[in-house]
């Protein structure tokens, strides 16, 4: 298990927290956002396990979140989110209705089954204690949380995984700051620029390699700016996200990855959106580049 760093984030207001299963390699981590913030999705990957994530369509009456959840446990682990609901309801979080305050919570879950011991996934006492644990603006990275059990170059076979895990990275012009916490639990290689094109990395894999349909993949993440923008905005940094997971993973989304990311807006900063845009790819690729060689 990698050593787990100290991260500190420049986005006030922004809290992670995570909840670990060490002997399991399972876990479920929660970022918390300031009141007011807005946030949009995308997802690329051919095998996704997402919760709530319909709401942050464009088309959809939601406006704004209370904190996004990443989890282990494939779809099971969504049911995590329930503690992070509960955990913001006691905080006084979440959209006014008569029935009382509904808390949104966009999760996504990657697959860590296969890795671990598969009958132990994350509930929704653990998200509980995934968001009662959040802190800022230092927190944990590396092998914890939904990242515990998360390695890349799967495609290469069991004994050449390296660890992936928890990783974050900032972009700062000036006040605005864009940062990407992604869970790489990727197909593929972590590419460091030294890839030329995919047919190279797939001529070196060694026989007898074929694509396998057992999907126990997926990058996922959350590109938080201190920008304002709207719904419609965040679904561009959304995408451009997804253009620095493009840079550093090969292959990207895959018919076996769930790869999605939630981009959120704080508010704070007047910025363009193909700046910010901009930024969360650069974010998003070192994050990603950051998860150790070996």
């Amino acid at each position: 298990m990698s050593v787990l760093n100290s991260q500190i984030t420049q986005l006030g207001g922004v809290a992670v927290g995570h909840w670990t299963d060490e002997s399991s390699l399972t876990g479920c981590t929660a970022v918390l956002l300031p009141p007011g913030a807005v946030a949009s999705r995308e997802v690329r990957g051919g095998a996704p396990a997402t919760r709530d994530l319909d709401a942050l369509a464009l088309d959809k009456a939601v406006t704004s979140v209370d904190a996004v959840l990443l989890t282990g446990g494939s779809a099971f682990g969504l049911a995590s989110a329930d503690g992070v609901m509960r955990f913001l309801e006691e905080q006084g979080r979440g959209v006014s209705t008569p029935g009382g305050l509904v808390p949104i919570v966009p999760t996504m879950a990657l697959f860590d089954l296969a890795v671990g011991n598969s009958s132990v996934r994350p509930t929704a006492e653990n998200g509980y204690q995934a968001a009662s644990s959040a802190t800022g603006p230092s927190f944990a990275v590396g092998q914890i949380g939904a990242g515990v059990g998360a390695f890349t170059s799967h495609w290469r076979g069991e004994g050449h995984r390296k660890p992936g895990g928890i990783r974050y990275a900032e972009t700062v012009l000036g006040d605005l700051v864009v940062g990407a916490l992604c869970a790489v639990n990727a197909y593929g290689d972590v590419d460091r620029g030294n890839t030329a094109v995919s047919l190279d990395s797939v001529a070196d894999l060694k026989p007898p390699f074929t694509y396998t349909s057992d999907r126990v993949h997926t990058t996922i993440g959350v590109v938080i700016s201190n920008a304002r923008l709207d719904k419609t905005a965040c679904f561009v940094v959304a995408q451009g996200a997804h253009d620095g997971l493009s840079r550093a993973l090969t292959p990207p989304h895959t018919r076996y990855d769930g790869d999605g990311f939630v981009a959120v807006a704080t508010g704070e900063i007047e910025a363009d959106v193909d700046t910010v845009r901009l930024m969360a790819l650069d974010a998003v690729c070192r994050a990603i580049r950051s998860a150790p060689e070996q």
